[in-house]
């Protein structure tokens, strides 16, 4: 019972901010689509917060509350992608780019504006207060690494669009090609590692080198930034 206690408690910290993250990114997406010529999140309903129209049961809920109660050291996970049609937009290579950098840009808005008002649960005594300071130490936290994960460069994660973007025409043609392996990548790297640790009896973390270093920069600097000083320092 304690350690149910103990998960329900932690579910009840990173829920909210897991759940806004994740939807706030794919509203940013879809938001910035349309004000850059191309209409048709909006016309599927996706230029929206509410969290309904954009949650993928799996990479929602189910990835998430894997990674959260088997102790991961970061924890992400996706919505449904907002569709953009790439010749609808003003200047389709430019502005894919900044498609792909709203996503990321939101969750950093969403971690500083976390850091900031963890200043007014300072003074909140008992329970309350340490859910609270809890709660937005999660909307920090899940907000940055949603951010630093998405920005990846491999396609079709907002890094690999990005980098599309500015690459040469020919090298943007090769990289396109990538794209039908992307996933598929991405996925050895976060479970071949656990899944070869489990089969040799050792523990293997492909991710965490690569996420760590630029995690640690920004939490790093969001804090700073919002006069908590150096929380890693």
């Amino acid at each position: 019972m304690a350690d149910l206690g103990a998960q329900a408690h932690i579910l009840s910290i990173y829920l909210i901010p897991l759940v806004l993250a994740i939807t706030m990114h794919e509203a940013a997406h879809a938001l910035a689509a349309d004000k850059l010529g191309d209409p048709t999140a909006r016309q599927l309903g996706r230029v929206s917060l509410n969290p309904i129209v954009h949650v993928d049961p799996l990479g929602t809920f189910v990835l998430p509350g894997i990674l959260l109660l088997s102790g991961s050291p970061f924890l992400f996970g996706w919505a449904k992608p907002v569709p953009v049609r790439f010749g609808y937009l003003h200047h389709p290579r430019r502005d894919m780019a900044l498609v792909a950098l709203a996503g990321p840009g939101i969750n950093i808005v969403m971690a500083i504006a976390a850091a900031i008002a963890r200043h007014g649960t300072v003074n909140i005594d008992g329970a309350l207060g340490e859910w609270l300071t809890g709660n937005l130490d999660a909307f920090v936290n899940v907000n940055v690494v949603l951010a630093v994960f998405n920005m990846l460069p491999l396609l079709p994660m907002d890094g690999g669009r990005v980098l599309n973007a500015i690459l040469p025409p020919k090298l943007a043609w090769e990289h396109a090609k990538t794209e039908r392996y992307g996933l598929l990548i991405l996925l050895a790297v976060l479970f071949l590692g656990p899944l070869l640790g489990s089969i040799w009896g050792t523990q293997i973390n492909l991710i965490d080198p690569i996420l760590r270093p630029p995690v640690e920069f920004v939490f790093r600097w969001v804090y700073i930034l919002t006069g908590w000083g150096d929380p890693l320092g």
